[in-house]
């Protein structure tokens, strides 16, 4: 029994590694398409998002095929939320993610993912959802988490560092003498790659609440992704030729590119969610979220490395600053969440011990 226990705790933990570490070794594919054959990210986005969508069709029937409510798909108020789920969570995040990955790298991708936690906790103060209690633990610890994150966002802008040049060591520098994969953009330009990655971690905590809003209004999940999924191919069809004046772009041919498409549309459209929900039924709704920064020691790892002459001390120390505002916002959150739960609880028993102290209190006056 203990060797199950231990397996059973092991094998969510390694399944979300794993698909960090794929996310990170994709960002770097995806990187060096764009940056050695001249990708358009905009095309990229259409094209991997075309075939998520043909993936998702049988795979959201799947899914769904034991679940006997069936809700009507095609009605106006749900084909509306689809259609902004896709123009925020394809069309905008997608695409600002892709395009300031082709003018900086791989860790910045890793640093801004790690903003959503505080990016959501600035929206939700926005639109009066939270509020900040400073007699609270978890509304502090948030608060200061944001900072921090804020803090790494800028740092990670401003402050790239000298190059790690010496950790290289001589073997893989013969291997690696082609270098087949490229880890900075060769026409870098840092301080706006992060502000379209900071920009894109923004808009996602949006799409999270109209994600959630839309689970409430039909339990089918899979098949609002896949529909959302085309309403974003469109929409960022529309906006890849309207910003890309060169039709030629267009055409795939049998190379790198062709299987960097592919592989993230299978990835990100079936693996990636598979693994999610599985780890979320098995372990809770929060797990999977304490995973998110594994992406920066993976990729601080792989820059150091392999790509050493073109990866720097201050955006690897800038990503691990970001990760740290993570885990604390997302404590601060989870922290706030039990404290809710306790005072919910707290009224709810009190609640239930006054009408009786009230009746007690009613029957001594008509004794009297």
């Amino acid at each position: 029994m203990g060797v199950k226990v231990a397996i059973g705790e092991m094998l969510p933990c390694t399944a979300m590694i794993i698909v960090e570490a794929c996310t990170i070794f994709l960002t770097i594919m995806a990187s060096t398409a764009m940056s050695k054959l001249a990708m358009s990210s905009f095309v990229f986005v259409v094209y991997t998002n075309a075939l998520s969508f043909l993936l998702l069709i049988p795979y959201s029937f799947l899914f769904h095929r034991r679940d006997k409510t069936e809700e009507p798909l095609f009605t106006f108020p749900l084909l509306s939320r689809a259609f902004f789920l896709g123009l925020v969570g394809v069309t905008i995040a997608q695409n600002l993610a892709f395009a300031g990955l082709s003018y900086s790298s791989p860790i910045v991708a890793c640093g801004a993912a790690n903003m959503i936690p505080a990016f959501s906790f600035i929206i939700a103060i926005i639109l009066r959802k939270v509020r900040i209690d400073w007699k609270r633990q978890g509304s502090i610890v948030r608060v200061v988490g944001t900072l921090i994150s804020i803090v790494g966002i800028l740092a990670m802008t401003f402050c790239k560092g000298p190059v790690i040049k010496q950790y290289s060591p001589s073997f893989l520098r013969l291997a690696t003498s082609p270098k087949l994969l490229v880890f900075t953009s060769t026409h870098e330009n840092w301080v706006l790659g992060c502000f379209l990655f900071a920009s894109a971690s923004f808009a996602l905590p949006i799409w999270n609440i109209m994600q959630a809003g839309s689970s409430k209004k039909h339990p089918h999940v899979m098949k609002i992704t896949c529909l959302y999924t085309l309403f974003g191919t469109i929409q960022s069809a529309a906006l890849a030729l309207l910003l890309e004046e060169d039709l030629s772009i267009w055409r795939l041919k049998l190379d790198f590119e062709l299987l960097v498409i592919v592989l993230t549309a299978i990835f990100g459209s079936l693996i990636r969610s598979s693994v999610q929900m599985w780890c979320m039924r098995l372990k809770g709704p929060s797990y999977f979220l304490f995973f998110k920064p594994v992406g920066v020691p993976v990729a601080s790892t792989c820059g150091c490395i392999l790509f050493a002459a073109t990866f720097h001390y201050g955006s690897m120390l800038s990503a691990c600053i970001c990760g740290l505002g993570y885990y604390t916002t997302l404590w601060g959150q989870l922290k706030e969440g039990e404290t809710k739960k306790d005072m919910k609880g707290n009224t709810s028993a009190s609640d239930e011990k006054v009408p009786l102290l009230q009746d007690q209190e009613q029957e001594g006056d008509s004794q009297v």
